[in-house]
């Protein structure tokens, strides 16, 4: 956990450059009052609650001059209506998972998770300190749209199904719930891939609607109640290593705002990042023994049915590199850094099978 109590550490130090601007005569800075509608309910651990944490902290240290009102998923916009509720200017901000454009931006779904791709810490240090959030800025420009990244959790589980995956076979004609680019992957390995907003899969999973579903951390799954309709969750998530959320900000409402307002989100949003990747990591381990105990098998997808997973992957991406310039430039970017990093990833630390004493 090294690598994250240094982080911490870091956004400390950010956090009080920002606390002394706060401190500035109270003329001197502007107030700031946004709804903010979340793509996830804030009762869902480390997924939904990062962005009232972002909210409280940034309340904290204006003394009351920024202050984001959260709306929950559907009481404003659509749960999936963030991006183009901040970009037509129908909202000042929003939160989410960078992804669920993809249609509009295909890029988006490298930055909000890349299957195969790069873990939280990994992206973190992809996205400030090897070109990501400049190729980020400019492509969301376009769009009317100021996006910072606010927030980063641990792999994803593969899926809930009723029945052990021994081979892919078994997926063909499988009505699965994914999304961003491993709702494509699946696609290309035979499932019927549909994208449903949480709230929606428990009962779409009890009436038979779908067959099986990946939607979050363990932790956020059992919140969901997937473990009570489906015995069977695979790990580890493939599809989403890091899971990355935005808070979207309309550019004309962005450019508005005075330098140091500006570096309070931004300083928050980083903190949020800290805050997210922490609690995910914090929690994992208890829900995964809980499952257990309550009957639900917990495996590991067998290695040739990742190693053609991954075959897939390299497919769907090309394919889409092909297509977009955008997204090709950021894959680019994204595998030349990891090809950069390998060694150190593979020798700076312990393996993961390594025994813990």
């Amino acid at each position: 956990m090294v690598h994250l109590s240094r982080a911490v550490r870091g956004i400390g130090a950010a956090a009080i450059v920002a606390a002394t601007l706060a401190a500035a005569p109270a003329g001197a800075q502007e107030r700031v009052r946004w709804g903010v509608p979340i793509a996830f309910g804030s009762n869902l651990t480390a997924l939904g609650d990062t962005l009232p944490y972002v909210a409280q902290q940034l309340n904290r240290m204006s003394g009351g001059r920024i202050n984001f009102i959260v709306q929950e998923p559907g009481s404003v916009i659509p749960a999936l209506g963030v991006f183009d509720a901040v970009s037509e200017g129908k909202v000042d901000a929003g939160y989410s998972w960078m992804g669920y454009e993809i249609g509009k931006v295909p890029s988006s779904a490298l930055y909000g998770a890349t299957p195969f791709g790069m873990e939280a810490l990994e992206f973190s240090a992809w996205y400030w300190f090897h070109g990501g959030k400049d190729m980020l800025l400019e492509i969301y420009a376009r769009h009317n749209i100021v996006p910072i990244f606010c927030g980063a959790i641990a792999p994803e589980g593969a899926g809930w199904f009723r029945q052990q995956i021994t081979n892919l076979d078994q997926v063909r004609g499988l009505r699965f719930r994914a999304a961003g680019l491993g709702g494509r992957i699946w696609e290309r390995v035979g499932a019927s891939v549909q994208l449903i907003p949480g709230p929606e899969l428990y009962q779409a999973l009890e009436r038979g609607v779908l067959d099986g579903t990946e939607f979050s951390l363990p932790t956020v799954d059992e919140q969901l109640g997937f473990q009570r309709v489906a015995k069977f969750l695979h790990l580890p998530g493939f599809h989403q290593p890091t899971t990355n959320q935005f808070l979207y900000v309309n550019k004309g409402v962005w450019d508005k705002l005075q330098e140091p307002t500006k570096a309070m989100i931004e300083t928050a949003c980083q903190a949020g990042v800290a805050f997210a990747m922490a609690r995910a990591e914090a929690l994992q381990g208890a829900v995964l023994a809980k499952f257990k105990a309550e009957g639900v098998t917990v495996a590991r997808l067998p290695e040739d049915v990742l190693k053609r997973l991954q075959e897939a992957t390299n497919a769907v991406l090309d394919e889409q590199a092909a297509r977009d310039a955008d997204f090709k430039r950021v894959l680019d970017s994204m595998r030349k850094f990891q090809d950069e990093h390998q060694a150190w990833k593979q020798l700076g630390y312990l393996p993961r099978d390594w025994p813990i004493r």
